[in-house]
């Protein structure tokens, strides 16, 4: 019997391999840096960051919040928080040792005036056109810096940027022209005395790529939990090979027969047209299983596909097992592997019209995460 009604598996092989297979790319002296904001990317946070820490350099979080519990949870690699801080934040991230990312004037006018200050990175808008300082904002930048004393601080310790499309093929000249502007911003603060400044632009498409982009640092996610950043770059890496970290599953709660014409679930957009066994499932768009789902998805039972029955409700799923040879509390798996047969999160994001990313990271995360 289950002990719990859902739950996640995080593979602990599996994510030691996927650190092995992005070290592997790296020159020595480069940092590995383990991306696991938004909950490690639905694997859970403090979890995942335990699990891999003897295979990273560090940790890249969204929030000094999720700094704080990594630290709280005995996490000591350094941390970069990626997000924005906001000002009453700055006391827990000095005093927890956590970097934070600074990309605006307004959070560098805060910060030079905060009795608190941590160390930080700047951030540099190379052309994804989101958080960031254009590169003629960095003369000025660097004013306010020596203004406030910051630079005798020592408080500097990186400038990085971030790719907008390095996982695409398609634009390997938009990515290229990106990192010609981050290597002018770099060499600027070289010439006005910043010598020592860690320098950081590539996440895993970046890493994947070319290794040019790798410089002090990159910054991994989806490929340290063994997804591919696009198919693309799948096919273009066949020397590679990762390995998903995790699956979702579930229990069978329920079984029973529906008649020829009977409707089933809300809205009565399902009808039986012909009797149908039916398994209920204990899960739904509370989880983070997608209402898109409704009619469309699929789970595994006894290594066979079960399709969705109706609309995905807030906590439950039905699911066609006619055919399939099975009882309540049997499990049934929503992302990984049965008995040779898989769904795999690329798979189920293709059904719904978005990506995997997505689909993993709006897991649940009260639901438990269990290492094997």
């Amino acid at each position: 019997m289950h002990q719990f009604k859902t739950w996640v598996e995080i593979n602990k092989n599996a994510a030691e391999y996927n650190c092995g297979v992005l070290r592997s790319l790296l020159k020595p002296k480069t940092k590995l840096w383990a991306v696991v904001k938004s909950n490690a990317y639905g694997h859970g946070l403090v979890e995942f960051s335990k699990l891999v820490s003897h295979k990273v350099d560090g940790f890249c979080v969204d929030s000094v919040a999720e700094g704080l519990k990594l630290r709280q949870n005995s996490v000591k690699k350094s941390i970069l928080v990626l997000g924005p801080t906001m000002p009453h934040f700055l006391k827990d991230a000095a005093q927890n040792e956590l970097t934070v990312t600074i990309s605006n004037f307004d959070a560098l006018a805060y910060f030079a005036k905060s009795k608190h200050k941590p160390f930080f990175h700047l951030k540099i808008d190379t052309g994804m056109h989101r958080q960031g300082f254009y590169f003629k904002n960095l003369p000025q930048v660097i004013k306010i810096i020596r203004n406030s004393k910051l630079e005798i601080r020592n408080c500097l310790k990186g400038v990085y940027t971030h790719f907008a499309s390095a996982k695409d093929l398609n634009y390997p000249a938009y990515t290229d022209w990106q990192f010609a502007n981050f290597n002018k911003a770099a060499v600027l603060f070289e010439k006005r005395g910043f010598k020592k400044l860690i320098k950081h632009a590539a996440a895993t498409g970046g890493t994947l790529i070319n290794d040019k982009y790798h410089l002090d640092a990159v910054r991994t996610g989806i490929g340290l939990y063994g997804l591919w950043p696009s198919k693309e770059l799948s096919l273009q890496r066949q020397d590679l090979r990762f390995k998903p970290a995790l699956s979702w599953h579930t229990i069978i709660s329920e079984i029973k027969t529906v008649k020829k014409g009977d409707f089933i679930g809300y809205d009565l957009i399902e009808r039986a047209n012909k009797p149908i066994l039916m398994a209920i499932l204990p899960i739904g768009y509370w989880h983070g299983f997608p209402r898109a789902l409704s009619g469309i998805g699929e789970v595994l039972i006894r290594g066979i596909r079960a399709k969705i029955l109706g609309r995905v409700s807030m906590d439950l799923v039905v699911v066609n097992v006619s055919g399939i040879s099975c009882k309540a509390g049997d499990k049934a798996t929503i992302i990984g592997k049965q008995k040779g047969e898989e769904i795999s999160a690329f798979d189920a994001a293709q059904k719904l019209n978005t990506i995997h990313y997505e689909l993993i990271t709006r897991i649940n995360p009260l639901i438990k995460r269990i290492i094997v």
